[in-house]
């Protein structure tokens, strides 16, 4: 049996160590040691696309910002979606990372980078949808481990209330807001339903055929603009405080 080459290694910026393996033709990508992505296990990363992007069929200029390049197939999967006059910014904070996909992953997705309607922004995606203002009509986002970050405790604050209002106000009208995730999170959907969005849950398989499941929340203002099916979180009842009952004065 061919064991793993390794065929690349780099740093994130909080200094953990990023290597790339291939083994025949699947590529593998670890983290400290522990398994971060697998080319084999795609179909979640594809759903977050699908689901995500569901809305802007009839949009005639679609602007899409995804957060986290990965192996390229959620930005694959988005181009596909969009037409020519469709614009994808992707966010990518390990420049490693959008090489890696230029030398050896752009054979899993037929070179998505490469796609002129592509932007390629690098650095943290929370400090470019600070900056933004109803610029895009949907916001992909697959960073880490979804809400349990596990690359770096930074990305707590794009999970958190500041970085819901940050996407918010980035998208457009009516927008949609999909995240990625390992686990499920009843924490993050309120928060997300804190925040002003109408919420749905998706249950995704990790890989075709795979009893392994990975999840997608899609979060819009608008109701009407969510993929249908799913689970439909809700906020948790507000206990009625007890009615205090009223003492009489003692008769004398």
């Amino acid at each position: 049996m061919k064991a793993r080459l390794k065929i690349a290694e780099t740093r994130a910026p909080d200094g953990s160590e990023m290597v790339l393996y291939q083994h025949d033709r699947d590529f593998f990508m670890t983290l400290n040691g522990q398994d971060l992505m697998d080319s084999r296990q795609k179909e979640s990363e594809l759903e977050l696309a699908r689901l995500g992007c569901r809305h802007l069929a009839d949009c005639k200029v679609p602007r899409v910002l995804i957060g986290g390049l990965g192996m390229g197939y959620t930005l694959r999967q988005t181009l596909d979606m969009l037409g020519p006059d469709g614009r994808v910014v992707v966010a990518e904070l390990v420049d490693a990372v959008v090489e890696w996909n230029r030398t050896y992953l752009g054979v899993l997705n037929d070179h998505p980078v490469e796609d002129p309607r592509v932007d390629l922004e690098s650095g943290d995606i929370v400090d470019i949808i600070s900056h933004c203002s109803a610029r895009f009509d949907a916001i992909l986002i697959d960073i880490d481990n979804g809400p349990d970050a596990m690359t770096t405790a930074d990305n707590h604050r794009l999970y958190g209330s500041a970085g819901i209002q940050a996407c918010r106000r980035a998208l457009v009208k009516n927008g949609c807001l999909a995240v990625w995730s390992a686990e499920p999170s009843k924490k993050y959907e309120q928060l997300l339903m804190r925040g002003g969005f109408h919420v749905r849950r998706y249950r995704v398989p990790a890989s075709k055929g795979s009893s392994s499941s990975r999840f997608v929340w899609v979060a819009s203002e608008d109701k009407t603009r969510l993929p249908p099916g799913g689970g439909e979180p809700r906020l948790p009842e507000k206990k009625k405080a007890p009615i205090k009952k009223r003492r009489w004065p003692r008769k004398r």
